[in-house]
């Protein structure tokens, strides 16, 4: 079956992306995105068959802790830890007991991963150093894969952080390389995709995803979903837009719930086999009626407990609610 006028974009997607496991092309995820909100639970219904076959049924669980927080001194419009916007966030560090103690917390929520994360364009030798440090110790004393996020990054450390353990690393492409100017100036689009490209080169798992609501129009949000399928990531987050007070986008309305709901089903069907975890801004969006139909349209990951700069949900109430819709927690030796 192929796309023209007459056919129904679900009916394709059934064959395309559930049948065969190929991800939708740019046209068809549009089409998905424009689909009537009558048909919003067909969506989402499908989404939830393709990810059951291709990723199966268990649902993987993270937390994140942030090594340098604030006062980063890149302008990406969305995020209140820049040093060059009047937001509250200014620049703290953690110690490495504190990051260990930190993971150890983490799995007890039955979380499988651990992700440090840094506010910074790229990091300096003492934090590379730092990472380094915490990596080795959180690997010493608790059984949880580690991943980081400190920016763009060259060769050099790229390998630093393979021969340290870093099982995965998040770099954001944050929105469509068209829409990427009007979010953020002091760098490039293609500076980030090639630290994702040198991550992937160098064993280490890719995780790439962006912010949803800001600003950009529906051709760019199918535009999005496919510079990330071209990446082949192991993981995507999907947020979506909070307004932190003092950045450009405070002013912005949050993403409808119904916009989210319909931008879930696309990004699965056009990623039919990567890890699509729920992050940032799901709870002013979708509230809970919403992540429950997230869970059943297409997510299979979520981060629990709080984000880098905006506060979730606490992990318990995560954890209950995978327990209400029967969806398993991943094991550990599941992903490793």
């Amino acid at each position: 079956m192929t796309a023209d006028a007459t056919t129904d974009i679900l009916e394709l997607a059934r064959e395309k992306v559930l049948g065969r496991g190929e991800g939708l092309d740019h046209a068809e995820t549009l089409a998905v995105l424009r689909l009537d909100d009558d048909r919003i639970d067909e969506l989402l219904a499908l989404a939830h068959e393709v990810r059951l076959k291709w990723c199966g049924e268990e649902v993987e669980v993270e937390g994140i802790i942030s090594l340098k927080t604030g006062g980063c001194p890149e302008d990406c419009h969305f995020c209140s830890q820049s040093g060059l916007f009047q937001s509250p966030v200014r620049s703290a560090w953690l110690d490495i007991p504190a990051l260990v103690d930190a993971a150890k917390q983490t799995q007890k929520t039955g979380a499988t991963e651990f992700c440090i994360v840094a506010a910074v364009k790229g990091p300096d030798e003492s934090l590379l150093s730092q990472l380094e440090q915490a990596v080795k110790a959180i690997q010493a004393e608790v059984d949880i894969n580690v991943a980081a996020s400190v920016g763009i990054l060259t060769q050099d450390q790229v390998d630093r952080l393979a021969r340290a353990g870093v099982h995965r690393y998040n770099h954001n492409l944050e929105t469509a390389k068209s829409h990427f100017p009007n979010v953020v100036t002091t760098h490039s689009w293609e500076d980030r995709a090639e630290t994702l490209r040198m991550v992937r080169d160098a064993g280490m798992e890719v995780c790439s995803g962006g912010i949803l609501g800001m600003g950009e129009t529906l051709e760019q949000r199918a535009e999005f979903a496919q510079d990330l399928a071209a990446l082949d990531p192991t993981e995507v987050p999907m947020n979506f837009l909070d307004p932190r007070p003092g950045t450009p986008f405070e002013g912005r309305e949050p993403l409808p719930a119904k916009d989210a709901l319909r931008a879930i089903g696309a990004f699965r069907l056009a990623l039919p086999k990567t890890i699509l975890r729920f992050a940032g801004g799901r709870e002013l969006t979708l509230g809970d009626l919403g992540a429950e139909q997230g869970l059943l349209g297409g997510i299979n990951a979520v981060i629990v407990g709080n984000y880098l700069t905006t506060l979730g949900r606490p992990a318990e109430e995560d954890l209950e609610l995978l327990g209400k819709i029967r969806l398993p927690i991943k094991a550990l030796n599941a992903t490793v």
